[in-house]
């Protein structure tokens, strides 16, 4: 890990990406066997299962139901039905693939919602394990991969990954972007499918400020629209309205559910409005959220990682602290028993095993991160969330305990004493940045330890070492190891970096150079 900051949560960045990156497709050596045509077939399942009354059709029948809704492509219809429909969107899987098996019934229940609605979208999905040559050739390159078909013209699925997300993000992009409500009934089977929307309230629909309701509804592909005219199905929509002209709201399903707009109407200040309020007071980090997680708009994120129950303890004094910081903090709760999405974070603290509470936070517009080092009560949260919010905590930067450097010819550097054995120091420091994963790490600390018995008794010059795999700090900025770097006295702020490709003996002509006496006296032979 490097000792730049802003590498550090670089390093963050991608843990935090990575952790719903695909899993990496893998070609069939077997010949891509044919398949019956299946779309009759689905046509007889269909009726079959209409005819019977739904109250005798099981829950497994129902789930079976919908995953016939979806169509299985295979080496002989893929580009038919890619090609031959205007709206077609492929889920390519893997039956190994745990994330697959994850989003398969989600994605069969988005199905089931669509076709309800009268979506012209045809869903399929293909084994891109079996039929690898075809997954490639549709761009499936790792599992699970969504990709929107548009008269055989692929773009890639941004939405998120509930089968609500998968429905509202579809009829974005291939229907309307609002859905208009005109009745009481409407209302309520709008509610039955819909848990999170922005609600429009306009006597007619025309004019600016409907318009700009239009705008943003056409511009965000996350969150479902709806619009009506009428002031009783818009209070059933939203009981807490309290006006009768224009009116935007946004309705979610936690705490805080019904949340007013009160600013311009303006399509970027609607947005705006959406993005700071469209997650829950607490967002709860799961596999599958964690880009939309990094998403938001409200960058300074802190995060508490705790047990279920603990967290429970904690959950209202939480809420109440996003209320009060509410667009200036986004809480995240992590669970720390699910060591595979906990610990990417965790390690960017040195904290290898976590069993009690730990709170932190990151600010992915400075890149930096910090760490509530005292008790997580709910009074020191606050007050780890009040500096945060005011920009009075200090970053948090990894270091190895303080070592003891008696007698040592090469002096050991961490975190912590960075300032005082090398930026504060009025010697001149040459320092060795390493890992140890760093292939020609090894090679390089024999040259440095070669060069400080050379220039042993040579005065105002001091050899250090530092590991950039534990110990970080704001003025080291390193992209590659080995690095050599020479800090000269008086000249801190601009260390010189030293090519690692020359020879103990290139290496000491250079510091000769540099720190030669006046005098002109030398020692470059070794």
């Amino acid at each position: 890990m490097s000792m730049n900051p802003k590498l550090s949560v670089s390093t963050f960045i991608l843990l935090l990406l990575l952790t719903f990156l695909l899993i990496p497709s893998h070609s069939s050596s077997s010949d891509e066997e044919s398949d019956d045509d299946l779309e009759q077939l689905l046509e007889v399942d269909e009726q079959l299962q209409e005819d019977r009354p739904e109250h005798q059709q099981s829950e497994a029948e129902t789930v079976s139901k919908a995953q016939r809704i979806v169509l299985e492509l295979s080496g002989d219809n893929a580009k038919r039905v890619v090609d031959g429909n205007e709206f077609v969107l492929v889920l390519g899987y893997a039956p190994w693939c745990a994330r697959s098996a994850d989003l398969m019934p989600r994605f069969s229940e988005a199905a089931t919602g669509l076709k309800e609605i009268g979506s012209p979208v045809l869903m399929a999905k293909i084994d891109g394990d079996r039929y690898g040559k075809v997954a490639s050739e549709l761009e499936i390159k790792g599992f699970p991969t969504l990709l929107l078909f548009v008269n055989g013209t692929s773009q890639p699925y941004t939405g998120g990954f509930s089968a609500e997300d998968i429905v509202i993000w579809v009829q974005k992009k291939t229907g309307s972007s609002i859905i208009t409500v005109n009745t009481l009934d409407e209302a309520q089977r709008f509610l039955n499918k819909y848990h999170t929307f922005a609600l429009g309230l306009f006597h007619k629909l025309e004019g600016s400020e409907y318009n700009e309701f239009v705008k943003a509804a056409k511009s965000d592909n996350e969150i479902q629209f709806v619009e009506t005219s009428d002031n009783d199905v818009a209070k059933l929509l939203f009981p807490h309205l309290k006006t009768n002209t224009v009116f935007i709201g946004l309705v979610k399903t936690e705490a805080e559910r019904y949340t007013v707009y009160d600013g311009p109407y303006k399509m970027e200040k609607l947005l705006e409005f959406l993005g700071n309020n469209k997650f829950p007071l607490i967002t709860r980090l799961t596999e599958s959220n964690t880009v939309w997680v990094y998403s938001s708009p409200v960058k300074l994120q802190v995060m508490i990682f705790s047990k279920a129950d603990v967290f429970q303890n904690l959950a209202q004094s939480l809420e109440d602290l996003a209320r009060k910081f509410k667009s200036k903090l986004m809480l995240i709760y992590v669970d720390i028993t699910n060591e595979n999405l906990a610990m990417p974070f965790l390690t960017l603290f040195g904290i290898d095993h976590a069993n009690k509470t730990v709170v932190a936070a990151f600010d992915n517009n400075l890149n930096s991160k910090y760490l509530l080092e005292s008790d997580p009560s709910p009074s020191n949260i606050e007050e780890f969330c009040s500096g945060l919010a005011d920009g009075t905590v200090s970053h948090y930067y990894r270091s190895e305990p303080v070592p003891d450097n008696e007698n040592a010819s090469i002096v050991t550097v961490v975190g912590k004493t960075f300032d005082e054995l090398v930026l504060n120091s009025h010697e001149n420091v040459l320092l060795e940045v390493h890992t140890p994963w760093c292939v020609n790490c090894e090679a390089m600390s024999k040259q440095v330890l070669k060069l400080a018995k050379h220039f042993k008794g040579f005065k105002n010059l001091v050899f250090a070492r530092i590991d950039a795999s534990v110990n970080e700090h704001a003025k080291l900025q390193v992209d590659d190891f080995p690095t050599i770097l020479l800090y000269k006295s008086g000249e801190k702020e601009k260390p010189l970096k030293l090519s690692t490709k020359h020879s103990a003996k290139d290496m000491a002509v250079f510091i000769n150079e540099e720190l030669k006496p006046k005098d002109g006296s030398a020692r470059d032979e070794l």
